[in-house]
């Protein structure tokens, strides 16, 4: 298994909006405009699962499996090339501070490793970014 674990970033809202927002997949919606359309194809969601096709991937989709509520996300893929799980942790420090980390552990064979791992990384910072950004009112 290996780790790629974002930043910590700073949210300037508190743990139970962002936590509100974040544990329902159909939140995407508002975030669908950002996802560039050249690289992200076929995208669904529901609450808890979403589904796309990366190029050249092809179609991955991930389901949240578990949430504890105003803390962390647990979100696993379900049909993937790459097995993979992802934890978004929250920690509200004070009213409208709350820090958050990503995680992503992937099951990358040694082989593949060395190809999967600069863009995994790449991928976490890029999502922790996005996440940190969005409008949580």
């Amino acid at each position: 298994m290996s780790d790629f674990v974002s930043e910590i970033k700073t949210i300037p809202h508190n743990d139970e909006s962002i936590f509100e927002m974040l544990s329902d997949l159909s939140n995407l919606e508002r975030v669908r405009d950002r996802i560039p359309q050249d690289k992200v194809k076929n995208f669904t969601f529901d609450r808890d699962t979403c589904s796309l096709t990366f190029e050249p991937i092809g179609r991955v989709q991930f389901k949240i499996i578990e949430r504890k509520p105003n803390e962390t996300i647990k979100i696993q893929t379900t049909n993937s090339p790459v097995p993979l799980t992802v934890w978004i942790q929250l920690k509200q420090v004070a009213e409208h501070d709350t820090k958050m980390k990503i995680t992503f552990r992937a099951d990358i064979n040694s082989f593949l490793k060395p190809m999967l791992s600069k863009p995994l990384q790449e991928a976490v910072n890029k999502i922790s970014e996005l996440i940190a950004r969005l409008p949580y009112e």
